[in-house]
């Protein structure tokens, strides 16, 4: 007579059939990671530039980095008196920032928009008195603007560098942390009462002058000077340069060799190049990385690159000033300069000064 197998024990050798196919299979795909290493993509970052820690003249305030660029630059330290046959002593040094992904960049702008004439007639007359208007009326108020109040010494400001420090515009609370960054356009100037006072409150500063006599230079913990200048010319490809400017550059090129995503601050004092650096300002669509702008304007000529007739001109430097209040900068500072000419375009008309000081924050800035 036949034995009886024991109710179950088939299913229970089953099941140690399945738990040891599934050891078995893990066990092979141990055995595969181990083999693929620390390379594979299971245990990869994600690509792009290895951190490196940065140096000690410009340490990173505590809180979130502030750059983005595609690559970094190397500054050579040394002192603002550079010995003959060179500067610094060839130490390299990382640039203040990490670069971090790249800003946005919109389709290329050949031109602005120009404003409707003033009037029917076209005349200097009406473009003028429409664009004096505009400059010496403020379009918004600022409460908390003296820069002196950021001094760290007793010397009178040079020149009315006004910044807005109200709190809704987030430049106090920048340099309160340490963390505004400055750049400074000049050509040649010796005032920069205003840069070393932004410095010495913390602020990462950086001036461009393709006067400076060594390519990079740490004057002081926070101070920069660069032997570089913002690119002024005709924006337009169908205009060519006469010759290569190896020390010109744009401004967002230099934003991406340097890492820099935002500038709290621009200041501009460049002897009436000031009014085609703002069209390429605004043609490259970075007006949205800058805080605040302050310009030095000239009125005596029509400028770098400018022509054409003066109504033409007037109209000109009016639409420029336009593009600004478009992309939602407000003018919360006008300094009429008595000190200067009184001239505008060469003739003594309109009780105009040949130069002002202006100041526009950016109400979207954060």
């Amino acid at each position: 007579m036949a034995r009886e197998r024991p109710p179950g024990r088939g299913c229970g050798a089953l099941r140690r059939c399945l738990l040891g196919a599934a050891l078995l299979l893990g066990l092979r795909l141990f055995a595969e990671l181990r083999r693929a290493g620390p390379g594979s993509p299971a245990h990869s970052s994600p690509p792009g530039p290895a951190w490196r820690p940065p140096g000690p003249h410009l340490l990173p305030a505590p809180g979130p980095q502030r750059g983005a660029s595609r690559r970094q630059v190397i500054y050579v330290r040394s002192g603002r008196r550079v010995p003959p046959g060179g500067g610094g002593s060839g130490t390299p040094e990382p640039s203040c920032c990490a670069p971090r992904g790249s800003p946005r960049r919109k389709g290329p702008r050949w031109h602005i928009d120009l404003q409707p004439w003033a009037g029917p007639a076209q005349s200097l007359d009406e473009e003028a008195w429409r664009f004096l208007r505009y400059i010496s009326t403020t379009q918004i108020t600022c409460n908390h603007m003296n820069t002196d109040s950021l001094a760290t010494d007793s010397s009178p400001t040079h020149k009315p560098w006004s910044v807005c420090l109200d709190d809704r515009f987030n430049l106090a609370h920048q340099i309160r942390n340490k963390q505004c960054r400055l750049y400074s356009l000049g050509l040649g100037s010796d005032d920069t009462h205003f840069e070393l006072s932004m410095a010495n409150n913390g602020c990462e500063v950086h001036r461009f002058d393709p006067s400076v006599k060594s390519a990079h230079i740490l004057e002081s913990q926070h101070l920069w000077y660069h032997r570089l200048s913002i690119d002024w010319r005709d924006p337009h490809p169908a205009v060519a340069a006469q010759k290569p400017h190896s020390n010109t550059r744009k401004l967002g090129s230099i934003l991406n060799e340097f890492g820099h995503h935002k500038i709290d601050v621009l200041k501009a004092d460049l002897e009436s190049a000031e009014w085609k650096v703002l069209e390429n300002l605004i043609l490259e669509d970075v007006l949205e990385q800058i805080g605040q702008l302050i310009f030095e304007i000239h009125l005596h000529w029509p400028g770098f690159e400018v022509s054409g007739s003066d109504s033409s001109v007037v109209r000109f430097w009016y639409s420029l000033l336009k593009e600004l209040e478009q992309k939602d900068f407000r003018l919360f500072y006008s300094y009429k300069d008595l000190s200067k000419p009184q001239l505008f375009l060469k003739k003594d008309i309109f009780n105009a000064s040949s130069c002002y000081t202006l100041s526009w924050v950016n109400t979207r800035w954060k």
